[in-house]
Parts: structure tokens; sequence; C-alpha cells
């Protein structure tokens, strides 16, 4: 879908960085980082920009934080500094200005360290849900189906015992036993679908496109271009979100067609994208509502803050809305 100044566009953002060490930097960073940022303090280069890009990414994956990375960035400027001229009031200076510096980055470590405590207390409580949930879908397809199995023979072994006046009757007990089979396997595969534990996402994704259609007449198409399985916890929580999006287009969007994505993003990160031609919708007045949640976004947000994901979504009145879902993939 080409961009319009007239779509709206709403973004969540959820990368979390872990928690910082109280030891400094390691060395081999701190190396990269003043190699990077000397040349660019006589002329900046786009190139240096991106190396300092990829040095915050090494940071993170480190464990480094807010509070190191400044200390590493005044240490590296006061001996640039030093070369400059060696006055040493030029060192002091610098100095007090990183510890100052440093101060106005304590709330925002503090609120970084109780966000990500949060997001690791909600990445377990998901993996938790989704356990219980597999072992309730598993209960509800293998151990109520053998209990159907059996109450239909035992009414086959009644049907010569009746009067043929009675047989009708039995007749239609079976098939509503049939009919409350089936729905239980629907309840199954909606609860846990164990073609995501075994066959993997865009099985699952599929089958989950194919059941949407059968039942709103909604056209769900899906194309992937993954060329291997992701972690599980990924998986699932993409096959979540997409599930919540499908909900979300059958009960507001009118829509006649909808199109799943899955793609390779950059910096090691999968894509997902939920396109409809439904009515659409005001993105500004809607996401502003924290109180709104007829769109499923909070659970959607959840799922995403328990993996590191970010959430897009444009629309605008009579031209359809379209979901983007970005996850970091881990090595």
């Amino acid at each position: 879908m080409g961009e319009s100044p007239t779509r709206g566009l709403f973004v969540v953002g959820t990368n979390t960085p872990p928690v910082a060490p109280s030891t400094p930097p390691a060395g081999h960073l701190a190396s990269l980082y003043a190699h990077a940022l000397r040349p660019n303090l006589t002329v900046q280069r786009e190139s240096a920009l991106r190396k300092a890009y990829e040095i915050g990414r090494k940071g993170i994956a480190q464990g480094v934080g807010l509070l190191e990375m400044a200390a590493m960035h005044h240490q590296v400027l006061a001996e640039t500094l030093l070369r400059i001229s060696k006055s040493p009031r030029i060192a002091r200076e610098v100095q007090r200005a990183g510890e100052f510096f440093a101060e106005t980055l304590s709330p925002y470590e503090m609120a970084r360290r109780g966000f990500r405590d949060a997001v690791s207390a909600l990445r377990q409580l998901n993996e938790t849900m989704e356990c219980e949930i597999q072992r309730i879908a598993r209960s509800v397809h293998d151990q109520a189906g053998q209990l159907l199995d059996a109450a239909r023979l035992a009414m086959s072994g009644l049907s010569g015992e009746v009067d043929p006046s009675l047989r009708e009757r039995l007749s239609e007990i079976g098939w509503i036993l049939n009919q409350a089979e089936e729905q239980l396997r629907r309840l199954s595969h909606e609860l846990r679908p164990t073609i995501l534990d075994d066959l993997g996402l865009v099985p699952a994704l599929q089958l989950l496109a194919e059941s949407v259609s059968r039942r709103t007449g909604v056209l769900v198409q899906v194309e992937n271009c993954l060329d291997r399985r992701l972690a599980g916890k990924i998986e699932t929580a993409l096959y979540r979100i997409v599930q919540e999006a499908l909900t979300n287009v059958h009960r507001h969007a009118q829509a006649r067609n909808v199109r799943i994505r899955l793609t390779r993003g950059a910096k090691r990160s999968v894509r997902c994208v939920v396109r409809d031609d439904g009515k659409g919708f005001d993105v500004a007045s809607v996401c502003s509502r924290p109180e709104h949640s007829g769109l499923g976004l909070i659970g959607i947000r959840e799922r995403l803050n328990a993996v590191g994901g970010t959430l897009q979504i444009q629309s605008a009145p009579g031209r359809g809305t379209e979901l983007r879902v970005e996850i970091p993939v881990e090595k």
C-alpha cells in the first residue's frame, strides 16, 4: 500500500534492552566507540552514524546501560579534547559535565529497569498461559472426543434393542453428538492449534485463514516469504496477533478481503502485515483513547511487549486498515 498523508498512522514501539550492569562497558565496545566518534567530530558522515547505531545494538546485546554509555562517551570526548589542548581545565570540566549528564539520566535508567522487569514478568505470564491453553486444548480434543465416541458406541448397541419409533430419535441424538464433536474440535483448534507446534507458523496461519474464510465469508490469503521456522515464542506471538486482527476484521471492518504477509525485515527481524479492504477508521481518534479496547489493541500490545516488537497501524475512513508488526529475531 502506498503512503498517503491522509491516512492515519499509529506507532507503538516496545523494543526493550536488558538491565545495565554496574561494571563499565567492555573495552572492545569503548574502542569501537572511540574509533567511530573521533572522525565524526571533524566532519559528520552518514557512515559514522550507521556505526553509532550498530554500537548501540552491541551495547544492548552486552547489557550496557544508559549510564555506562554516557560515561563512555564523555571519556572518549575528554581524551579527544586533551589531544587538542593540554589544559587540565578541559578534563575537569568534561568530567563534571559527564557526572551531571549521568545524574540526569538516572531517572531514565531506573524507569528502563522497571520496564524491563515488567516485560520479563509479562513474558513469563504469556508462556505460562500458553502452556495452560495447550493443556486445555488437548484435553478438549482428546478426552471429550473419547467420551463422545463412547456415547456413539453405546447408542449403536441400543439401536437393535429399541422400538423402530425410537431409532429415529437415536439417529437425531447421534447427529447432535457429531455436531458437538465438530464444535469441540474447532474450539480446540482456536485455543491452541496442534499444527502450530508440529508444523509451524505458516501452516497454522493457512489453516486459520481457511477457517475464518469458511465461517465469515471474508477471503483471507496468506503470503509467506520466510525460509525457515522462527523461535516458538515468536511464532506463538505472531499467530495470536493475526488471530486477534482477523477477529477485529470480522467484527468491525466490513471487509471482503484480507491479506497476511510474512517477510524478513532489516536488522534481523520478522515482519507481519495484515491488510484489509474494509471501511477503515480514524486512527488518531481511536488509538489516543486508552479506554477504547474494541480493536483488541491492548492484547496485541501485550504480545509485542513480551517479544520486544513494534506495531504500526495505518487506516482512514473508507480506505481499509493495515497492521504492520515487526519483531526482532534472536540469533
